[in-house]
């Protein structure tokens, strides 16, 4: 009998591609040998999260576009872990397309082939599923606990691009014996000599008195490059040099400026893709969290690109965040030193409508920014 053999394998699993699927062919192969099968074909996921369908998995989807050819050259196909293969009710949405075109399924932890109709065995499948979906839960409960203490009692820069104004710089081996070994090593920021002293400048300008979009528009006439032209890779569908307030804002929203690592400003969270078809699956959305769910570091990790009076500097609106901040000298940027400048705090606490480069007083009512901009700024 020739089988298919499918696997997967995705960063959630912590586990090196390679090993995973040996281990996993290797427990493939002992349930179909005493039967006289052989593998003649492969079929498997790298980076795809058990939580997608099968025909939102590229491998996956291959292989059940294989199913579908008379001539596909494998008689069954047979999985070495359902856990990894199968996703809560992913084996009642899939296990039916095998019958229909008349593959076999086997898996070693129902002893080999799955009888359609065998109760027991549709039942255990089910289970398996079952434990898959647990699995993962308290995978991601591990993770996300031991990334929060390692954002607040280590400092530990946890990954991603730094930001604009940082760059990396080696911070020694991982910790990890196992990644260590792989050649890991952990990552802290440093400041950027060329781009650090135009975040100086963002602040010392926004500080003075003027407005975003006026801070932009200066960037952009001063020839100073944004943060997608200083650095193509972080936007690559973006091919300008002008600032635009969105950018201008980013940075001054940014806490880890003030030299302290910040976790957890952002998390994912999976919606139907689909609300009429929920076999579909979910898609990943990136969302703010409110800052009062952000994790801060104990101590200062990296040095500071501008100062402040109080730690953290982050309060529920944008304004009040830059209350006591002063920005910190890293050389001329655009012929101008951005020196330490005036507190913004009366005109935070206050009440001022910025605009341009003046600030005139408003009513309590009249906020500093539109009712839009405080409600997305209370989660940046």
């Amino acid at each position: 009998m020739r089988f298919a053999f499918y696997g997967r394998v995705s960063t959630e699993d912590q586990q090196d591609p390679t090993s995973s699927k040996q281990w996993q062919m290797a427990r493939a192969t002992s349930i179909i040998e005493p039967h006289g099968g052989t593998i003649v074909t492969e079929f498997f996921d790298i980076g795809q999260s058990r939580s997608l369908p099968w025909k939102r998995r590229p491998e996956s989807l291959a292989l059940l576009d294989a199913m579908k050819q008379p001539d596909r050259g494998f008689d069954a196909v047979v999985i070495g872990e359902p856990a990894r293969a199968f996703y809560g009710a992913q084996f009642q949405n899939t296990f039916p397309l095998f019958v229909h075109y008349g593959v076999q399924l086997w898996v070693p932890d129902v002893g080999g082939y799955v009888d359609p109709a065998s109760d027991g065995a549709e039942m255990m499948m089910a289970i398996y599923g079952t434990m898959s979906t647990q699995e993962r839960r308290r995978v991601k409960i591990r993770v996300r606990s031991a990334m929060a203490e390692q954002a607040k009692i280590e400092g530990r820069f946890l990954g991603g691009r730094p930001p604009f104004g940082y760059q990396l710089a080696d911070a020694g081996a991982h910790p990890n014996p196992g990644k260590a070994a792989l050649g890991q090593r952990l990552h802290q920021l440093e400041p950027d000599p060329t781009s650090a002293p135009i975040v100086g400048r963002i602040f010392a300008d926004y500080l003075s008195g003027r407005g975003i979009y006026s801070v932009a528009e200066g960037l952009t006439r001063d020839g100073i490059p944004s943060p997608s032209a200083h650095d193509p890779a972080r936007n690559r569908h973006r091919d300008t040099r002008a600032w635009s307030k969105s950018a201008v804002r980013a940075i001054l929203l940014n806490p880890r400026y003030c030299g302290r690592e910040v976790w957890n400003r952002q998390r994912r969270d999976e919606v139907l893709l689909d609300v009429e078809d929920v076999a579909a699956g979910h898609q990943t959305k990136l969302r703010w969290n409110d800052s009062s769910d952000w994790i801060w570091s104990t101590d200062v990790k990296h040095e500071a690109l501008v100062t402040s009076e109080d730690s953290p500097p982050c309060r529920r609106r944008w304004p009040s965040m830059l209350t006591g901040i002063r920005p910190r000298s890293h050389g001329p940027v655009g012929g101008a030193t951005p020196l330490a400048a005036s507190s913004c705090a009366e005109r935070a606490a206050g009440g001022c409508k910025v605009t341009g480069t003046t600030t005139s007083p408003t009513t309590a009512a009249g906020s500093p920014l539109s009712t839009r901009w405080q409600t997305r700024s209370t989660t940046r």
